[in-house]
């Protein structure tokens, strides 16, 4: 069973701090991945549940693969917008979509995306909606 994205994008804001920027005075590459992982964990909040939690319950999302396309670069203190959106969720697997925006001007400064699998804590592949139906239930509710 695979799902497609049209549903929730969850939107975390922040401010860029001097200490994400290079020498060139712009966020540097490395910065986007954490701030995904923000925008993630928000969008699954979302469904009501936690990383942490779904972590104690024995589910983990381990990364499989990552993009990034850098469009404009941002300074120190910009206000910056990050929404999240599922492109793709099956029973074994979730496809993040993210995109990057510059505030006030909602000027889009990059787009990424992230894939993951589910898994229990020895890393084994699990059937979430066997596994966790409830958790199934609430994240694909949101797709």
């Amino acid at each position: 069973m695979q799902m497609s994205v049209n549903g929730y994008k969850s939107e975390t804001r922040l401010t860029v701090r001097y200490a994400e920027t290079d020498m060139m005075g712009i966020v540097h590459h490395s910065r986007y991945y954490p701030w995904f992982e923000m925008a993630r964990t928000d969008w699954i909040k979302k469904a009501g549940i936690s990383y942490s939690e779904m972590e104690r319950m024995g589910i983990l999302l381990p990364l499989t693969e990552t993009q990034c396309k850098y469009i404009y670069g941002l300074r120190y203190e910009d206000e910056v917008l990050v929404t999240c959106s599922v492109s793709r969720l099956t029973i074994a697997r979730v496809e993040f979509q993210y995109e990057v925006y510059r505030l006030p001007d909602m000027k889009k400064v990059s787009e990424g995306a992230t894939k993951h699998g589910f898994t229990d804590k020895e890393l084994r592949p699990i059937n979430l909606k066997k596994t966790f139906p409830k958790i199934w239930d609430s994240l694909s509710e949101l797709v």
